[in-house]
Order: structure tokens, then C-alpha cells, then sequence
């Protein structure tokens, strides 16, 4: 199929709201977070040996290929409009990937990704506004600041951590700029757009790490491609259709926690008393946001 026929029917006329859209919508959420954290988890080893931007690089383009032969993208009918907004979600995509990935080159995936929350969480902070539901981002806050802690002090280098950050702030621009691309596109096009602009921008980042690649790391790399970033994109372009931007920051919250459990499990990254007890709070932080979130 091709153009607005493709494979994902358009979703824009499913409903947006309703407690149906919201639940199906968290769902989606939960899937993305469980697809990025174990992914992320495994590539370990693939950033190990290929450099994370290599890795990067790689599966932004493996993406950005297997989603534009599934959605084939009308490129030469898209308005100006359309190219623009591809545009910025794109580059905010390649800048938030290779951030997080040169960060838990550097620093344990639990820190990392407890840093990286603090994007949704201010996108979620300032959608709330002062009104009492500001609590859920302050508890889900305090949660993070836990999983961030060994019990002993902060972990992690300087330069994992500032890269840790970069990657808060482009999370944070891809969940309002996702939503935006969400409306202007039909199914999952703008997705496609946005993945085949990531793949351009961080290609002379990749390039870097080119020497050190080998053929099974191109293949092993299009299998991760799957777990991040394709699947946990197209679902989260989805759930932000039926949920507001700030019910969706909120929600990542359990991201965290994910984090901290494939890192435990996957990597062999212990968690102390004071990390399950962050994890505890992230959870209701983020089952309050949904229950009362509109």
C-alpha cells in the first residue's frame, strides 16, 4: 500500500479522549518504556564494541528504512508545513539518541535514565500548572532523585551525566513535538519523516565509529533497531493521540523504575534499598497521574 492507504490505518479518527483512549494510550506508553529500557539494556554490548554513535547511527537508519517500506511515505505531496515539523522532530530525535546512548556508555543505565525523566517530568510540571496535581510530578521527582543515589552518593562521570541531561532536554521537545507531528500527519508518516531526517543528521556522528564496525554488528544492530527506537516511537505517536501531553510526561515516570529493573537483570546492576524504594514512589506517581489526569 502507499501514501495515506499504508499499512497503519489513520488514527487521528480513533477517539482522543475518554477513559478508553487513556487507557489504551498507557498501555502503549507501558510497552514503549518496557521496549526502550530492555533495548536499551541489551545494546550494551553493541555500544561496546561499535561506539554509541555507531550504534546510534545504525538504528536510527535501520528504522527509518523498515518503517518507509512498511508506511511509503508520500515525500513529494507533504506541504511545507509538514517538512518543517519532520524536521524538528527528526534532529530532536538523532540529539536525544545519541546522548542517552553515549551516556550509559559511561554511566549505569538506572542513573541514566533517571536523569533522562526529568524532560517529561518538567513537560508535565508545566502542563499541570500550580493546581494540586503538581504532587505527582513532585513525587514521581523525589522518586528519581532515589534511583539516582547508590545509598553511598551520586554515581556516575561528569561527562556521562551532562550527557544524561542532553538527553533529558530532547525528551522532553520530542514528547510536545511528537504530539504535534502526531496531527499533522496521517498513521504513522510523520513518524516515517521524522526517522529518515534522525538517520541524515546523525549520520556524520556515525561516521566516527564507522572503523569499528563489522558486519554482525550491522545485523545484530537492525534487530535493536526494533526494540529502539521503532517500536516505542510508532507506539508512543499513538498513545499521544488519545492522552494530553502532560498525562503522558507523567506517565514516563515509570521509565526509571524500567530502567532500573532491566538494568538489574540484564546487566547485573544491583539496586539498593533506597533505588526500590524510588522505584515505589515513581509507580504511584505514576498510577495517581493516570487515575486523576484528564
Amino acid at each position: 500500500m502507499h501514501g495515506s492507504e499504508g499499512v497503519v490505518a489513520p488514527v487521528n479518527t480513533l477517539p482522543a479522549a475518554g477513559t478508553a483512549a487513556a487507557l489504551t494510550g498507557g498501555l502503549m506508553c507501558l510497552l514503549s518504556m518496557s521496549s526502550v529500557q530492555f533495548g536499551s539494556a541489551l545494546s550494551a554490548p553493541s555500544i561496546a564494541a561499535y561506539g554509541p554513535f555507531g550504534t546510534t547511527w545504525l538504528r536510527l537508519a535501520w528504522a527509518a528504512v523498515l518503517l518507509a517500506l512498511i508506511v511509503r511515505p508520500p515525500v513529494l505531496r507533504y506541504s511545507r508545513a509538514q517538512w518543517q515539523m519532520a524536521g524538528m522532530l527528526g534532529a530532536c530525535m538523532a540529539g536525544m539518541t545519541l546522548c542517552f546512548f553515549t551516556a550509559i556508555e559511561r554511566i549505569p543505565l538506572g542513573l541514566a535514565v533517571a536523569i533522562d525523566f526529568l524532560g517529561p517530568l518538567a513537560v508535565a510540571t508545566f502542563a499541570f500548572g500550580l493546581g494540586w496535581r503538581l504532587v505527582w510530578p513532585l513525587i514521581a521527582g523525589a522518586g528519581v532523585l532515589l534511583l539516582a543515589h547508590d545509598g553511598n552518593g551520586w554515581i556516575g562521570d561528569t561527562t556521562g551525566i551532562l550527557f544524561a541531561f542532553g538527553a533529558a532536554t530532547g525528551w522532553g521537545l520530542y514528547i510536545i513535538l511528537m504530539k504535534k507531528a502526531g496531527d499533522a500527519f496521517e498513521g504513522l508518516q510523520g513518524l516515517s519523516m521524522s526517522l529518515i531526517v534522525a538517520a541524515i543528521v546523525a549520520t556524520p556522528f556515525g561516521l566516527i565509529d564507522l572503523p569499528r564496525m563489522t558486519t554482525e554488528g550491522v545485523i545484530t544492530i537492525a534487530g535493536l533497531a526494533l526494540l529502539v527506537p521503532l517500536i516505542p516511537y510508532a507506539l508512543e505517536m499513538i498513545a499521544l493521540r488519545r492522552m494530553s501531553t502532560s498525562s503522558f510526561g507523567i506517565l514516563m515516570s515509570l521509565e526509571p523504575a524500567l530502567g532500573a529493573l532491566a538494568g538489574f537483570l540484564v546487566l547485573s546492576q544491583p539496586m539498593t534499598a533506597l533505588q526500590i524504594g524510588g522505584t515505589v514512589l515513581v509507580v504511584a506517581a505514576s498510577a495517581g497521574a493516570t487515575a486523576t489526569g484528564r
